[in-house]
């Protein structure tokens, strides 16, 4: 199994937590800057006219290339995980993760479709390898009993947002205002200068992520690297249209996967031979968590495709006479991440033995993502009258979606950590990722329907959908927690 990094209570380095945990702040900071950046102009690139510099894509096959490449993106995790534990230790996983997606946002900053199209596949697969193997290392700063470490998570997660909310701002003024591949590029550059400090400041990661915990044989080794290799040429050939396949159908062909392939992977870890008792109800833990999360996603994600939409086209970009790009929506998610996060933290640590357990604080996000929604139905509806709507729906709307995040998704991930059997740390935290892929995807299918279903009913169904999702998983709460033993 791979070696940890020594978890000493004195290592307070960091604003009182591990000094490594500071490199992997940044690390994520300048990935989620590069994701972000591109993801805020990505949809409004595609529907823009060819005459604005655009793809000219109508919304129902900008909507499904918008959801394939999100849903990808966290797909690719999994097999990024799996990589990490046999092949190259998390350590390396995330350097050449790193790599990879600059690659990737530097070729679709060249003005030519096969090269977007391709940009967007070494994005897929370098994400894949980075996201959740620098989550491992982070886990792995820690003891499993140490009390800081769900606090640990959620600074990570400010680092995540302070990119994502630096992104919009700096790649969607460029784009929307400069030119489309510029704001690109400038993401290219924000991942390299990642890759820079990661490289520099490696050394007080400790043994973090040095070694894979299983070795494959060099016959094995060639074996994976030749399926890599012909995942991205053949999703590179796909989404450039050298394979002649319509948009929709590799959107319908990846949902099948997505949700056929979460089916079986639990399918076969439940029947899998090995596991302790504990483990083993750990794991039907992770499952349930795992579906609450995807159901969460599905409409937390939609950020980046509807609601984007909604803010380019429904809703006023001015404020006190200030003219703003409609990309600036953007980054009302991330500040208010940053704003909110040491709040949670400082919540969670005074609560102390009244924390909510983790169950409990998935349904709460499930509540306030369902009312987020709830909420647009009235702006939605004055919008239907050809009006623009005040910016302050979609801040409130933001708002209540951050709470929901910040009540699921740091916590979520340190739960994967603590739940899962160490062996299998990498390919539980690619599972966490898994169940953003389909969320991304479901969120990227409901944006084909913008325009062509009244808005209002839209936003109502999502945030109706929401609010039941979360009453059943208060409901749940209880034996969720059993299932779980002495992880909160």
């Amino acid at each position: 199994m791979p070696a940890v990094a020594d978890a000493r209570p004195y290592d307070h380095a960091f604003f009182g937590h591990p000094r490594g945990l500071s490199v992997l702040f940044f690390t994520e900071m300048w990935e989620r800057f590069s994701y972000y950046g591109m993801r805020a102009l990505l949809i409004l690139f595609m529907t823009a006219p060819v005459s604005a510099g655009g793809l000219g894509f109508d919304t129902a096959v900008a909507g499904a290339i918008y959801g394939l490449y999100t849903s990808s993106v966290y797909m690719a995790c999994l097999p990024g995980g799996w990589i990490a534990d046999r092949l190259l230790g998390a350590r390396r996983a995330v350097l050449y993760g790193g790599i990879l997606i600059a690659a990737g946002h530097f070729s679709m900053a060249l003005q030519a479709l096969p090269s977007f199209f391709f940009g967007l596949t070494l994005i897929v697969v370098g994400t894949g390898l980075l996201k959740g193997n620098v989550a491992v290392i982070v886990g792995q700063l820690y003891a499993r009993d140490d009390h800081r470490r769900d606090a640990g998570f959620s600074i990570f997660y400010m680092g995540i947002n302070l990119g994502a909310f630096i992104a919009p701002l700096i790649c969607g003024y460029l784009g929307q205002r400069v030119g489309w591949h510029i704001g690109f590029g400038a993401a290219g550059v924000g991942m390299t200068l990642g890759i820079v400090q990661y490289m520099l400041g490696s050394r007080s990661l400790g043994d973090a992520g040095v070694q894979p915990a299983q070795t494959l044989d060099p016959a094995s080794k060639r074996w994976a690297s030749g399926v890599a290799l012909t995942f991205v040429l053949l999703g590179a050939g796909m989404f450039a249209g050298l394979i002649p396949i319509t948009a929709t159908q590799i959107a319908d062909a990846a949902g099948i996967l997505l949700i056929g392939g979460a089916i079986a992977f639990f399918v076969w870890l439940f029947l899998s031979k090995g596991w302790t008792p504990a483990e083993r109800r750990r794991l039907y833990a992770i499952a349930i968590l795992f579906l609450a999360a995807c159901l969460f996603w599905s409409q937390f994600e939609q950020a980046g495709s509807t609601l984007n939409l909604f803010g380019d086209r429904a809703t006023r970009t001015e404020i006190f006479s200030w003219s703003f790009p409609s990309s600036y929506y953007q980054s009302l998610q991330p500040l208010f991440i940053i704003t909110f996060a040491p709040v949670f933290a400082w919540l969670w640590m005074r609560l102390g033995r009244s924390e909510p357990s983790s169950p409990t604080k998935f349904a709460y996000a499930l509540v306030f993502v369902g009312t987020g929604f709830a909420l647009l139905v009235p702006a939605a509806t004055f919008a239907a009258t050809g009006l623009k709507v005040s910016p302050m729906w979609l801040v409130a709307t933001y708002l209540l979606h951050t709470w929901g995040e910040l009540a699921l998704s740091p916590v979520g991930m340190s739960a994967m950590t603590k739940l899962a059997p160490v062996r299998i740390g990498g390919l539980i935290m690619g599972v966490w990722y898994l169940s953003i892929s389909i969320g991304n995807f479901t969120g990227g299918r409901i944006s084909s329907l913008y325009g062509t279903m009244p808005l209002p009913t839209l936003f109502g169904v999502v945030g109706g959908f929401g609010l039941v999702a979360g009453a059943v998983m208060f409901f749940l709460a209880g034996p969720i927690k059993r299932l779980m033993g002495d992880v909160n």
